[in-house]
């Protein structure tokens, strides 16, 4: 007799510590896909904005009309203009004050900026710390299921007198593929991570060397106004 060692047969026969190791490594997988996704989409939007937000920024246009421009929202309030809108905004207020050392209210401008900057990083940084997990983690899933589903068909060669290929095969088969979908889900989120992680401190470079110039803007104007 034949025995059945199609793929869809191998899973539904498997056992069911063995399915279940499956299943959650195709869930984390479905999951890690989205999550791939929503971060490229994402990211590829931050580099657009930054790129947008800089060209208007160097454009020559007054500082007090781009704020407005910002806080009304005709340019998108995230990135980079979201962390110029608080360094002006925190730069502003300062200057209002009397008697406050021009170099306080830029300090207090760029303090303001590094606290938005950070922010900003953590919504890039979303999802990230799963994906790294998923990468690190699922392999060995995957070998979990593999060493209960060989361990179990060396356990039932036990009650037969001959052991055959054909009786050993299926299970072996049925473990290996728990492995399988282990590098399936790993892979693929151990080189998304990897990419992402560095655009993400591609932009947070970025990011901060705007604060420097414009905290370096503000020097000049906290010495004029």
């Amino acid at each position: 007799m034949q025995t059945d060692l199609s793929f869809v047969h191998l899973i539904l026969g498997a056992s069911p510590v063995v399915q279940l190791v499956m299943l959650a490594l195709l869930l984390a997988s479905l999951i890690s896909w989205t999550m791939i996704f929503d971060r490229s989409k994402t990211l590829r939007q931050a580099r657009r904005d930054a790129d947008l937000f800089e060209d208007r920024f160097w454009g020559g246009r007054e500082l007090s009309e781009l704020y407005r421009e910002v806080s009304r929202k005709e340019i998108p309030d995230r990135g980079l203009a979201i962390i110029f809108r608080e360094g002006f905004r925190e730069f502003a207020k300062q200057k209002e004050h009397k008697g406050i050392a021009p170099m306080a209210a830029v300090e207090g401008a760029r303090r303001a900026m590094l606290v938005t900057l950070n922010r900003e990083v953590e919504k890039l940084d979303t999802h990230l710390s799963f994906l790294a997990t998923v990468g690190s983690t699922s392999p060995y899933v995957g070998l979990f299921g593999t060493v209960w589903g060989i361990m179990n068909s060396f356990q039932a060669l036990g009650s037969v007198k001959q052991a055959t290929l054909a009786l050993v095969a299926p299970g072996i088969a049925e473990a290996l593929i728990a492995t399988a979908i282990g590098l399936f889900a790993a892979i693929p989120a151990v080189v998304a991570y990897n990419r992402f992680a560095n655009d993400v401190e591609r932009l947070e470079t970025h990011y901060e060397g705007f604060v420097d110039e414009f905290t370096t803007i503000l020097q000049r104007q906290a010495h004029v106004v």
